[in-house]
């Protein structure tokens, strides 16, 4: 999700004796300690995960379905006190963890138990010319799934990780950021408690925390497929990995998401997609609207109505109650990330419209949600994923400028276009490169279970939702059995005289095209095989 994730390279936050020394990102407080897992463990993880899937392979939709309902009723019962732990440890406020974290998970259980079984249970095909036999596929579990997850999304990126490939049959082992370890080492729980209850032993879904030898060791360790969530490097170095063992990979590998505003569009509703879409966990989103493009006719007051709202946004240590309207980036690395990148646009001669510079002496990790325009392709944001809380405004003149200017980018993750003319916001919509596209609205192919979600060009490979993320965690098993019950010998052996104009013909009776041709192939079949049998006589 942000081109500068740290999930398979060791950290600043370690002490001597391998443990994580857990921090809140907002207030600074010493939150804990979490034991980093020693590669040699990992193999333990990956050891007893396949031994668990044995029996998790066998078991029922409904044994399924019930594993999921409860890790459902955990999440809704505990909603408060888990948004408490991601508040603490990510920074983010009470209103997204409960709405960016709980809501999608609770949507994505019920997407599955509704649709899991429909989609993985074995279908019937057709035969071809093979009338004799019956064809069907079969959707198997691929075994043990390693998912590699950042920080962004605490519990969200671990529950949504970890249900699709479970419901397929697997065991499931995820790698969680050292940067939010504390709380995805209580996280454990909620799996331990739902696998129990229908008597499956808990190492099917394991939660291994740690640092960059951590995750190197769960990607050499032989699990059948990963999940990766990350940047474009640490995507390529995870590729190179698994190709030891040819372990295949879905890559989720960010975006720099346009959104463009066409000269039609509600004012209002134009101004809040793209205030949504950026500052939204102040920007540590996957699908942030980082660039916001925005046709010349409505510029002026666009950009008058944005600034007038976005420079009134409240930012602090989040409470419940709604004391914030944003609170801190989770990582202290992110916060100097993005402070060069805006640095170095300033330097360039961006317009500072919000924003624009963090308040060194406040502790926590707080960067003030910022508004640049006057951008060129000369400053490094433009280009770079930043991952933060800094929207990006361009003017163009019209439709064809709005999509060019989208479409230049390597990333291709998501899209969004804002438009009263609904054919119009399919035309532009149809031209855009990228993974998804949401008209009149952000981020919400992600919600919407049925769609795949995934991106294009450097934004990755394959996707996480919908059949198509679900049956990701299986293959597909061809099987071919008899229709009768018919003990015909296939007499390849030994060879006949005529058994290459009687196969020729053969294939002209199947194949050919018109009644003719096929009527003389089977004559000729018939002639051919009579003489043969009378030649063996």
């Amino acid at each position: 999700m942000n081109s500068q994730l740290k999930n398979v390279a060791p950290s600043n936050n370690t002490d001597s004796n391998g443990s994580i020394k857990c921090i809140a990102a907002a207030s600074g407080e010493h939150l804990g300690d979490v034991t980093a897992l020693t590669p040699e463990q990992v193999k333990g993880a990956v050891k007893r995960a396949r031994e668990a899937q044995k029996a998790w392979e066998k078991s029922t939709f409904k044994q399924r379905r019930a594993v999921l309902n409860h890790i459902l009723d955990y999440v809704l019962k505990n909603a408060d006190e888990l948004c408490g732990l991601i508040v603490k440890d990510a920074g983010k406020t009470y209103e997204n963890a409960l709405l960016g974290e709980v809501m999608p998970i609770c949507n994505k259980i019920k997407w599955l138990n509704k649709n899991a079984e429909k989609h993985l249970k074995t279908e019937k095909v057709g035969s071809g010319i093979l009338m004799h036999k019956k064809a069907r596929i079969e959707y198997r579990p691929l075994g043990v799934v390693a998912c590699i997850i950042p920080w962004n999304y605490p519990l969200q990126n671990i529950i949504s990780s970890l249900t699709a490939p479970l419901m397929a049959g697997n065991a499931v082992l995820i790698k969680a950021s050292e940067q939010v370890a504390f709380s995805s080492e209580k996280f454990q729980i909620i799996t331990d408690q739902a696998l129990e209850k229908e008597g499956f032993s808990k190492d099917t879904v394991q939660i291994i925390n740690g640092y960059g030898d951590t995750g190197a060791a769960l990607i050499s360790a032989y699990v059948d497929k990963i999940l990766f969530i990350g940047s474009v490097g640490n995507g390529r170095r995870i590729m190179q990995a698994a190709a030891e063992h040819l372990t295949p990979v879905v890559m989720e590998l960010g975006g720099k998401d346009p959104m463009i505003i066409c000269d039609d569009a509600h004012l209002e509703k134009a101004v809040h997609s793209a205030l949504g879409g950026t500052f939204i966990n102040l920007g540590q989103n996957c699908v942030a609207s980082e660039r916001i493009i925005v046709m010349e006719g409505i510029y002026d007051t666009f950009v008058s109505r944005l600034v007038e709202i976005a420079g009134g946004l409240r930012q602090g240590v989040p409470q419940r109650g709604g004391n914030v309207d944003v609170g801190s980036l989770t990582s202290p690395i992110q916060v100097e990330i993005v402070e060069k990148l805006v640095n170095d646009a300033i330097a360039k001669g961006a317009q500072v419209l919000v924003g624009g510079k963090r308040d060194a002496t406040i502790p926590g990790n707080f960067y003030p949600p910022t508004v640049l325009a006057n951008l060129s392709d000369d400053m490094d944001i433009v280009k770079t994923e930043v991952f933060g809380p800094v929207m990006l405004i361009f003017k163009v003149k019209d439709d064809a400028e709005a999509v060019a200017l989208a479409n230049d980018s390597e990333l291709g993750l998501q899209a969004s276009v804002i438009t009263h003319d609904r054919k119009r916001g399919d035309r532009i919509a149809s031209q855009i490169q990228a993974g998804g596209v949401c008209i009149n609205d952000f981020g919400l192919c992600y919600v919407s279970q049925d769609l795949p979600f995934g991106g294009i060009k450097y934004s990755g490979f394959g996707t996480m939702n919908g059949r198509d993320g679900l049956r990701a965690y299986t293959y597909a098993k061809a099987v071919l059995a008899d229709r009768f019950a018919l003990e015909i010998p296939p007499e390849l052996f030994p060879v006949g005289s005529r058994d290459y104009e009687i196969s020729k013909n053969s294939m002209r009776l199947l194949f050919g095209r018109g009644i003719g041709q096929k009527t003389l192939s089977l004559l000729r079949i018939i002639k051919l095989s009579v003489l043969s049998k009378l030649s063996k006589s």
